[in-house]
C-alpha cells in the first residue's frame, strides 16, 4: 500500500441523495478529492483494506447476450435505452444494479460469482423478456471493472449469456422498472458489429458507452469460434 490510503475519518459527506452520494476524500492536509458514488461512507472503496478490496462485489452487472437462431449467424442483442445524462437513446446492453436479493445466491453457494450471475439473469429477463434456462450458457467475463475511477468508484461486472432459440418472439421491454425507458432492440451480426466499431456511432449517429464497445468486441471474439 502507498501513503495515500484514506481512513474513514478523512471522509466528509458532501451530498446524500437516494441514488447518488458525493464525498470529499481528504487524502492529505488541505488536499481534497471528490468521489461520486452509490455507496455509503462505510462502504467506500477508497477506505477498504487490501483484503476487503479483493473480495468486494461491484455495484452493477452489464450483460452481453448472444442469440443463436436457426440458419442465422450469431447475433448480439442490444437495445435503444434512454440515458438521461446524455439526453437521448443510446445503443446499450442489458444492465442493472445488484439487489440485496441477488446476494442470496452467494450466501447459498459460497461463490461470489453466483451473485453476479443471479443479477445478470434477472436484468436480462426484465430488459429483454428472455428467461434463461439450464441449457443456456451464462458466464462471468470479468468480475469487477471500475467505470472511471478518476471521478467515481462505481463498478460493473461483465457477464455473457449465450442462448439458442427458435425465434425472437420472446423479446419484450415491458419489464422496465423505475426510470428505465427503451425504444426497441437491435440485433447485431458480426458484420454489423465491425461496422459499429469502425464508426464509433450507431445508425442514428449517436455515440455509445464503453460497455457497448466491450460487448461488441467480446461478441466478435466468440462469434468467429
Amino acid at each position: 500500500m502507498n501513503g495515500l490510503q484514506i481512513k474513514r475519518e478523512q471522509v466528509e459527506e458532501m451530498l446524500d441523495k437516494k441514488f447518488i452520494r458525493v464525498y470529499d476524500l481528504q487524502y492529505e492536509e488541505g488536499k481534497h478529492y471528490f468521489d461520486a458514488t452509490r455507496r455509503c461512507a462505510d462502504d467506500l472503496v477508497a477506505i477498504k483494506s487490501e483484503e476487503e478490496f479483493g473480495s468486494m462485489l461491484p455495484d452493477a452487472v452489464s450483460c452481453f447476450v448472444v442469440l443463436r437462431l436457426p440458419d442465422q449467424p450469431p447475433q448480439l442483442l442490444l437495445s435503444q435505452e434512454y440515458r438521461y445524462p446524455a439526453g437521448r437513446f443510446l445503443l446499450s446492453v442489458p444492465a442493472g444494479l445488484i439487489d440485496p436479493e441477488d446476494c442470496e445466491a452467494t450466501r447459498t453457494t459460497g461463490d461470489t460469482n453466483a451473485t453476479l450471475l443471479a443479477t445478470a439473469a434477472r436484468e436480462i429477463k426484465e430488459e429483454t423478456g428472455l428467461v434463461l434456462t439450464p441449457q443456456d450458457t451464462l458466464t462471468v467475463v470479468n468480475p469487477f471493472l471500475f467505470s472511471t475511477p478518476g471521478m467515481t468508484d462505481e463498478s460493473n461486472a461483465l457477464v455473457c449469456a449465450i442462448v439458442e432459440r427458435d425465434n425472437t418472439d420472446f423479446l419484450s421491454q415491458t419489464g422496465a422498472v423505475g426510470s428505465e425507458l427503451f425504444d426497441g432492440f437491435v440485433l447485431v451480426t458480426p458484420e454489423k458489429a465491425r461496422e459499429l466499431l469502425a464508426k464509433g456511432r450507431d445508425d442514428n449517429g449517436h455515440f455509445y458507452s464503453v460497455f457497448t464497445w466491450a460487448a461488441l468486441m467480446y461478441f466478435l471474439t466468440i462469434a468467429e469460434k
